[in-house]
């Protein structure tokens, strides 16, 4: 029996609105089964405590500094280096040529890299080779390797985006090509820029394989770059799988949870005031 036109076009909608639905229910399962073992469990001494007796008593304060020292220092490292090579990619090479396509190749291989091998390489080669041992330094380095392929793709589309009007424009007032780069593809690609860090950024926070095997699992708080730590979700692992302390590891998650929404949260909103800001900017021009 063959289907009029309408019927499968209520069928596919129907098909496509159920895997969003699943998609959606899941995360909101997971989400509801962490906050509500974990969300009264929290309070003031939660975060300020330092973790005792393995992290069975006491708070995470030291895994919280630990966290946002690396996601800090992979970063800061990745973010110069995954738009520099997004305006190189789009800018100063062409679409075709033999460098790009090996440089995105390149890139597309990362992206599919397990992040136990991006472990495993940091801590031979940083933590053994470079002497580093396990660290701050150490973490930060793996992790920027590891969400170096996110922000370069999403820094490549956002660039691409940019009308080319806006670079003829420039070009024929006489800027250079770093000008144009600078001062019109930038500052218009910052919001899909902010997306893949924040990306990183997530990624950063929850991952857990390549930083205990390159960033420790020391409970003391960090004192500098060379220090070893143990952020929120490796706590959190540690503490579930060991069976030390399921309470613990419940608040450990919940914790997690709200910082992850807290910061994209100030950034989307931070995002949003620059995109308003530049607005405008151009409306008063």
């Amino acid at each position: 029996m063959k289907l009029s036109r309408h019927t499968t076009q209520e069928f596919a909608k129907g098909i496509i609105w159920g895997a969003a639905l699943l998609t959606l229910g899941i995360m909101l399962w997971i989400l509801f089964q962490i906050l509500r073992d974990g969300l009264p469990l929290l309070h003031l001494n939660f975060f300020l405590d330092a973790p005792r007796q393995m992290g069975r008593t006491g708070g995470i304060f030291s895994t919280i500094v630990g966290t946002l020292a690396l996601t800090a220092v992979a970063i800061v490292i990745a973010t110069p280096l995954g738009v520099g090579t997004a305006v190189y990619l789009r800018e100063y090479t062409r679409g075709e040529s033999r460098v790009n396509r090996l440089v995105r190749f390149g890139t597309d291989c990362l992206a599919g890299v397990p992040s136990i091998i991006f472990g495993l390489f940091g801590f031979v080669f940083f933590v053994i080779y470079l002497g580093l041992g396990w660290s701050i330094l150490s973490g930060g380095l793996t992790l920027a390797a590891m969400i170096l392929p996110t922000i370069i793709c999403t820094a490549d589309e956002a660039i691409k985006a940019i009308p080319h009007s806006y670079k003829e424009v420039s070009f024929a007032l006489g800027g250079t090509r770093w000008q144009t780069v600078a001062r019109v593809i930038l500052p218009n690609a910052i919001p899909g820029i902010l997306t893949g860090v924040l990306l990183g950024v997530g990624r950063s926070v929850g991952e857990t394989a390549a930083v205990i095997l390159t960033a420790g699992s020391s409970l003391l708080v960090p004192t500098s770059l060379f220090s070893p730590t143990r952020t929120m979700a490796v706590h959190f692992y540690i503490l579930a799988r060991e069976g030390i302390s399921m309470e613990t590891a419940y608040a450990t998650g919940a914790a997690l949870i709200l910082l992850i929404l807290l910061i994209n949260t100030a950034a989307n909103w931070l995002l949003h005031r620059y995109v308003r800001k530049l607005e405008g900017t151009a409306h008063a021009q």
